[in-house]
């Protein structure tokens, strides 16, 4: 997780030393990879050990993979010490050839020592390489300190350029997504140096060994995984979103209205998508369509595709109505691309078809960052969000290893509204009839996203006001004791109704809470809620004395109804059953 409060410990300079370009590791892996496929077979590509990659790879493309991973200038002769795990089987292959000795010294943390390798840099630039070609997922991190006492180091030109640094000493974090993970043990010599901090998703960057996926869904000429989103007004908009094979380069939706003839017409846009480690379905086009100048309370049939490539199957949505009526709309807690969350998500269309929409409170897939899991996401769901649009969050999995939630934010057509500072579409607010529903990425916990927060809920005239947020504040797992005390408190202030959750794996509803404490009456208080959608089991149960109900199993998922002043809030099993249920009148 990101929780917490960035305070650099040395700033960037910049100085007249230059870097020349060159190819970066990324073309150099992308190039390689396309080769592989060309010229090994799929079973040929799970034996490929390190010594068959730096055969197969030229003097010059091994060059950039040792030098062009990590790259920075110094502004006076340093030390590099390079913290390297010591499980990791097969040290980078760079690392002795570039004059790097390995030490007596280690650094640890609660989870791994590190050997200290060192390595004397003039001033100038220093050039680093790839962690290896495994997925090795704690990856190397440095410290840099002056060859002479009392020199100050300046740092500049770093590449890439997302990095921070903070100061070499117990206590520090070396990982941005794991920033609870602090330093144990530093040796006298190293500390008070610069920290470089990095991410453990970086081992992907060169991953080749055992690396290689195959999908079981791949695309086809013929449009699937359609899907719905609503990123404008919900009363005259409507978003289509689809994939076709690469060769298929153009779409459009075609609509009209229920008991009409007449047939709109929407170009789409396309962006093609690539999982590079996937050896059967490597790139796909994805196609995007929003529908303008719709007629409120209005049922529409379409279908997607072209001429060239086919036509889906014809699916139907309805848009809010113009002036106040009631509507209900169904969440789910983790998903996990499961069959079992497939199955109960299908039975939930039929079973309740008046509902608006859908919402998934983070982890949709397992390792977000894989194409694969995302079409094994969409093949389970069937149909359902054809019909019904899905307005999600992500969560930890779907945002892995500290690398973002790229595949997340190009597979759906989300509100562009959250904070300017952060990524678009991962934390965002729409209003549905009298309701503000605020979506926000939890593995973002700074001042612009507590502000953004703040502003929604204290300018929404909407009646009823609910949060989605993927990491629960209440739950006997995790202490998010900075959630509540950042965000609890706006919770508090502006009378958020109810606080929907995921992540730990179990069913929990909250008693009434303000000011972390239990009160008499939701109008008094906030309701806290936990949901999962797969089967689920934990050994140990403590008790939550603000809970009013909980249970360990799943899957279940959640019916919100709102008419009015009145809200139903029911959770059920696949087969419908009521496990828990709540009023609140206002």
């Amino acid at each position: 997780m990101q929780l917490r409060f960035l305070t650099p410990f040395i700033f960037l300079a910049f100085f007249t030393f230059k870097i020349q370009a060159q190819t970066t590791a990324k073309e150099v892996l992308d190039g390689a990879v396309t080769r592989l496929y060309k010229q090994l077979t799929p079973a040929q590509l799970d034996t490929i050990s390190d010594e068959y990659i730096l055969g197969f790879l030229s003097a010059k493309e091994r060059q950039i993979l040792a030098t062009r991973y990590w790259t920075f200038e110094v502004n006076v002769p340093v030390v590099v010490s390079l913290m390297r795990d010591q499980a990791q089987k097969v040290p980078p292959f760079w690392l002795v050839k570039s004059g790097f000795k390995k030490t007596t010294m280690q650094v640890k943390n609660e989870e791994y020592t590190y050997e200290v390798w060192q390595k004397k840099f003039n001033k100038g630039a220093v050039q680093l390489g790839i962690n290896g070609f495994d997925k090795h997922r704690p990856v190397y991190f440095i410290s840099v300190g002056p060859q002479k006492k009392g020199d100050k180091v300046k740092i500049a030109r770093v590449s890439p350029a997302n990095q921070q640094f903070h100061e070499m000493k117990v206590g520090a974090f070396t990982y941005h997504d794991w920033d609870d993970l602090v330093l144990e043990e530093v040796p006298e010599t190293l500390r008070g140096q610069i920290l470089f901090t990095t991410i453990r998703g970086r081992a992907r960057e060169a991953h080749l060994k055992n690396a290689f996926r195959q999908t079981l869904y791949p695309s086809q000429s013929r449009p699937d995984q359609v899907v719905l989103n609503l990123s404008g007004d919900p009363k005259t908009t409507m978003d289509v979103q689809w994939r076709t094979r690469p060769n298929v380069t153009k779409g459009q939706v075609n609509y009209w209205k229920a008991q009409t003839t007449d047939t709109l017409r929407t170009e789409a846009s396309m962006i093609t998508i690539e999982d590079r480690l996937l050896r059967n379905d490597r790139y796909i086009n994805h196609f995007s369509a929003q529908l303008k100048g719709l007629q409120p309370a209005t049922t529409y049939y379409y279908r997607v595709g072209s001429a060239s490539g086919g036509w889906s199957e014809v699916a139907s949505f309805k848009t809010q109505a113009a002036t106040p009526e009631g509507f209900s709309f169904i969440w789910f807690g983790d998903t996990h691309k499961s069959p079992d969350w497939g199955a109960m998500a299908q039975k939930t269309l039929a079973r309740h078809p008046e509902i608006s929409f859908y919402s998934i409170i983070g982890d949709l897939v397992s390792t977000g960052l894989n194409r694969d899991e995302w079409d094994e996401f969409f093949y389970h769901s069937g149909n359902v969000l054809s019909y019904k649009p899905l307005m999600p969050i992500p969560g930890n999995h779907d945002s892995q290893d500290g690398l973002g939630a790229a595949m997340y934010q190009q597979l759906f057509s989300l509100p562009t509204n959250g904070p300017a500072q952060l990524p678009k579409e991962r934390t965002y607010s729409f209003e549905y009839q009298n309701a503000l529903f605020v979506m926000i990425d939890g593995t973002f916990l700074n001042h612009e996203q507590t502000a953004w927060i703040e502003k929604q809920l204290a300018t929404s005239k909407a009646k009823w006001k609910f949060v989605m947020l993927h990491f629960p504040p209440y739950n006997f797992e995790e202490d998010y004791s900075q959630i509540r005390k950042e965000w609890g408190v706006l919770f508090d202030r502006y009378h958020v109704d109810m606080v929907m959750s995921g992540h730990v794996h179990y069913y929990m509803r909250s008693k009434p809470m303000n000011a972390e404490k239990i009160v008499e009456s939701p109008q008094n208080g906030t309701i806290y809620t936990i949901s999962i959608s797969i089967p689920s089991h934990h050994k140990d149960w403590p008790t939550e004395p603000y809970a009013a109900a909980r249970f360990q199993s799943g899957p279940v998922y959640q019916h919100i109804r709102i008419d009015g002043n009145r809200l139903v809030y029911r959770c059920l099993d696949p087969d419908g059953k009521v496990k828990d249920e709540l009023t609140i009148e206002k």
